[in-house]
Order: C-alpha cells, then sequence, then structure tokens
C-alpha cells in the first residue's frame, strides 16, 4: 500500500511529520494539495521550522525568542521542534515546557478538526519528540506537576493565532482531493467556530485528568 500526501504534508513529514507511524514507512507519493487545502497557510511554520532544524546557532536562538516573545502565532509542530532544540541545548525546563504545550495544542487542533483520520498526526508527533523529554521529566515528579500546570495556564490565557488547519493536510480527506483534483469541492474542514471555545476546554480538563491519572501511576511505582 502506497500513502499520498499532500506535498506540504510531505514537507512536514521530512522533518518528522506522517499521517501515522504505519505509512510512514511506505512510499509517499508527492501531490499538490487543492481547493480549500491549498489555502492552507504553511508558510509561516516552514519558515520557523528551516531556522530551528537547519538554522546556525545564532538563527536558532533569536527564532526561538521571537516565538516565545509571540507564541500565539506559531502552531503546535513549532512547539515540537522548538523543544528538541532547546533539550539539545540541555534547557531541558524549559524544553520540557514547550513539548507539553505544544502536546496540548495539538490536541485541541485535532479535536477541532472535521477529519478525524488527520488526528492521529499528534501522536506521530508525540512518539518522535517525546520520549527523551518524557524520561527527564519523570525523574523528578513534582516539578513535571508543576510544569503541566504552567502549561494549562499558558493555553488558556494565549489566543491561537495560527492556522489550525494545518492538521488536515495529515488526513486521508486532503489525500483523496489532491488525488482526484477535487478543485471547487466544498466542504468544512474544522468543526463550527461556535463550538471551539467548549472545545478548549474540554481539551484541557481531558489533559489534566489524562495527566493525573498518569501520575498516580507513576507514583505508585516510586
Amino acid at each position: 500500500m502506497k500513502a499520498h500526501v499532500s506535498k506540504l504534508a510531505t514537507t512536514l513529514i521530512t522533518l518528522t511529520l506522517a499521517i501515522t507511524p504505519a505509512m510512514a514507512k511506505e512510499e509517499v507519493i508527492i501531490v499538490q494539495p487543492v481547493g480549500e487545502y491549498a489555502k492552507i497557510n504553511m508558510k509561516p511554520c516552514m519558515e520557523t521550522l528551516r531556522a530551528l532544524d537547519t538554522g546556525s546557532t545564532s538563527l536558532q536562538d533569536r527564532t526561538i525568542d521571537e516565538i516565545k516573545a509571540n507564541p500565539s502565532k506559531y502552531n503546535p509542530v513549532v512547539f515540537y521542534h522548538m523543544s528538541k532544540v532547546l533539550f539539545d541545548k540541555n534547557q531541558k525546563d524549559d524544553a520540557a515546557f514547550w513539548f507539553y504545550a505544544g502536546q496540548l495544542r495539538a490536541r485541541y487542533d485535532a479535536n477541532r478538526c472535521a477529519d478525524i483520520s488527520a488526528r492521529s498526526a499528534v501522536a506521530v508527533l508525540n512518539q518522535q519528540f517525546g520520549s527523551p523529554i518524557n524520561r527527564y521529566t519523570m525523574q523528578d515528579l513534582p516539578k513535571l506537576e508543576e510544569t503541566v500546570n504552567k502549561v494549562l495556564a499558558f493555553d488558556e490565557k494565549t489566543a491561537h493565532d495560527y492556522d489550525n488547519r494545518w492538521i488536515n493536510l495529515h488526513g486521508m480527506n486532503s489525500m483523496i482531493d489532491s488525488m482526484e483534483g477535487e478543485q471547487n469541492k466544498k466542504q468544512e474542514l474544522s468543526l463550527p467556530q461556535s463550538q471551539w471555545a467548549s472545545i478548549a476546554k474540554q481539551t484541557r480538563d481531558d489533559y489534566l485528568k489524562g495527566f493525573k491519572e498518569a501520575m498516580v501511576e507513576l507514583k505508585a511505582r516510586k
């Protein structure tokens, strides 16, 4: 079986994001996004990822400062990549904050995405970036609790001023439209905006609930 994805999605795949872990091992055919998918604004994300992943040390530092100064402008993929750069710079507590912030925001974007198949992108990001950070944070559970509480407060007070439809590029609907050339197909990529506030709250509530359950298990192992 071959995984067909949009060109922009493929660009992200080369930087560590795929539709699913299984599909990441399959042959990728590049196709152009069409219709509503072609309108998704990925330019700010891609430029920032290039700076973080392949830029000089000084460019990385400037980019990190810009993201921290204006976090509402950047989609969760940027936070994940920044967390790795920070971790590699031995700024591990800072890396943990931005990893979990990216994780929470990615879940929100997944939950308001109309294409359920695209939501698996979050698991791929967690798998790619999570292991070293999770191993580090689990060494100090009180600090981890403090970090997650800060992430929840940050997410609630910080706007989402980026194109939340980035995640749609990793779904089957985008692939099908691109392969079939559905230029004028009318479809909603996200759930109604009137639901977003309640989805955001529910996402934070579920995130905190899942974290507390995980903490019970972790503390029982100590």
